[in-house]
């Protein structure tokens, strides 16, 4: 038996998928304090789990930091982390010391967590609610330019909150160190490896369990088709798409459930015609139990929930990690994304999804493999066993050297060509041969990494 600490961000997203296997862990007799915030008490105390109260951790946040959050700024989100663990520093001493845990079961995006098992020694497993992200799977997201403005803008800042850490006997490599995935950690990934891109590309300590989930019903579709509707839990005050999906959908032959949160006022939404019902929660797995059109903002569990009951979508992402798990669905057949989020383009897209069999028949084979994955067992069997084994093979290792050498290259033939060149054309034209060698260092690179990497998993699958 083992005693356990375990740690999240103030997120529904986050931590839902680790109370499964909490309540594993505790049915094992191990002992479990799962460290979290007072909004989420009644959902953790039901696991067996010691619940151990962090409110008083929580930074008081200006409007703006407020409204930053809400729009899912990473930058704002990263420095809040930081200046939360810093906040906790001898209240984590304190727990260390008394609880001396065994393994320290940490949420991705929990620094605190995560800092506290390097700084005090403890094996650490890190509980992945999306998916997995390494410079090869973050190709499935594709940031806006205002995205990479704010990424670019917002790295100084971070970097001068990041500094502070070390003052307080915190260490990390580096801020990445901190948010990417990486092959020499232990990590649960509550998808399959099927359904996650680039699988290959991790090492043997990742653990793809699937969805983790409070169920054990079946699909049990309707004969009426059942459309339901959600955007998630964070960014859900959303009347006007509502207002939209009911106009488009109040006239078909379809039932029509929307989940909006607490945050929206319903009366926004004026009468409701009689195939509409609208709640600020329901019961997501049942609900999409009996879905045969599941319309999603993409957040990860609602995905995984949608297609561990084998409901099809119309994928509507608002972020770029929800674009990411956008597009994975669309690569399976399993959704359609909704380009024109008109009344009509909503219709379209919901009609297009009942009026073709292939889009249930790809929805019902993921399910499939979601249901055979080993799901809480498995990523308790992960947990306990930390460190894990590990055979040592590290696709991402070669990569890099091979990224580099190329890097290195590249540099030699732009630097030796230039020599060659300037010898026979004028010298004002410098500064348009280094500016083509910049712009064109990017893809170069990245022609060749995705080359290689499918050269790597070809010999590794050999």
């Amino acid at each position: 038996m083992k005693k356990i600490a375990v740690f999240c961000i103030p997120a529904h997203g986050h931590t839902n998928p680790i109370l499964p296997v909490v309540k594993e862990l505790v049915s094992r007799g191990d002992t479990v304090r799962f460290y979290s915030f007072d909004e989420f008490r009644e959902k953790i105390v039901p696991t067996g789990a010691e619940y151990i109260s962090c409110d008083r951790f929580l930074p008081a946040l200006s409007k703006q930091e407020e409204e930053n959050m809400k729009n899912v700024s990473t930058t704002e989100m990263s420095i809040q982390d930081i200046r939360i663990t810093i906040g906790m520093t001898d209240f984590l001493d304190s727990e260390f010391r008394s609880f001396s845990p065994d393994v320290v079961y940490s949420d991705s995006a929990c620094f605190w967590g995560k800092l506290s098992a390097w700084k005090y020694h403890v094996p650490l497993v890190v509980s992945t609610s999306t998916f997995a992200f390494n410079q090869m799977s973050s190709q499935y997201m594709k940031n806006s330019p205002k995205e990479i403005a704010g990424l670019i803008f917002g790295l100084p800042k971070v970097q001068k909150e990041f500094r502070k850490l070390k003052d307080f006997g915190f260490e990390a490599k580096g801020f990445l160190s901190l948010v990417q995935s990486d092959n020499s950690t232990d990590s649960v990934v509550y998808t399959s490896k099927k359904f996650q891109p680039c699988s290959e590309s991790f090492s043997d300590l990742y653990a793809f369990v699937g969805p983790s989930v409070f169920s054990d019903k079946q699909p049990d579709k309707q004969q009426r088709p059942l459309v339901y509707i959600s955007m998630g839990t964070v960014i859900n005050d959303r009347p006007d798409f509502y207002g939209k999906c009911i106009e488009a959908l109040k006239n078909e032959p379809v039932d029509v459930i929307i989940s909006c949160g607490k945050a929206m006022d319903q009366s926004r939404l004026g009468e409701l015609p009689g195939n509409v019902k609208v709640f600020p929660y329901v019961d997501q797995l049942d609900v999409l139990s009996k879905t045969s059109v599941f319309i999603t903002h993409c957040g990860m569990n609602s995905v995984s929930e949608s297609l561990y009951m084998a409901a099809p979508m119309v994928l509507y992402p608002q972020t770029n990690e929800q674009q990411a798990v956008a597009r994975r669905v669309t690569e399976i057949g399993a959704g359609e994304l909704l380009k024109d989020d008109s009344t009509e383009g909503i219709r379209a897209a919901v009609l297009k999804i009942l009026g073709s069999s292939a889009y249930a028949k790809a929805a019902e084979e993921c399910c499939k493999d979601f249901r055979s994955c080993p799901g809480a067992k498995g990523a308790a069997d992960h947990i306990e066993n930390a460190p894990n084994p590990t055979d040592g093979k590290d696709v991402i290792k070669k990569l890099n050297r091979s990224v580099i050498a190329e890097q290195i290259l590249y540099n030699i033939i732009v630097i030796g060509a230039a020599f060659v060149l300037f010898r026979f054309i004028d010298i004002g034209f410098l500064w348009i041969y280094i500016a083509a060698a910049v712009l064109l260092s990017a893809p170069i690179k990245n022609l060749y990494q995705n080359i290689r990497y499918k050269q790597l998993i070809k010999k590794t699958i050999r």
